[in-house]
């Protein structure tokens, strides 16, 4: 499993409504915040080994409505 953060930016008053679709239609995001600064949005996203980071990023996220532009982090180890 691959753990990927992509930054979301939004139409204007659009951020909610991605939101909602992320969560509902993408079933490998497993969490949306919203957030201040240069995006709206930081989803959570959790791949198999296997899967393509660019052409989930652009043909699962940057395909929902309302989203403007994307940003992805990669990473690597989770401390707890």
């Amino acid at each position: 499993m691959q753990t990927i953060f992509v930054m979301v930016k939004c139409d204007l008053g659009k951020a909610y409504e991605v939101a909602d679709q992320a969560v509902q239609q993408v079933e490998q995001v497993s969490e949306v915040h919203s957030t201040s600064g240069q995006y709206d949005l930081l989803m959570k996203c959790y791949l198999d080994q296997d899967t393509d980071i660019g052409r989930f990023v652009t043909e699962r996220v940057q395909t929902l409505d309302g989203v403007r532009d994307t940003f992805t982090l990669i990473a690597f180890k989770a401390f707890v």
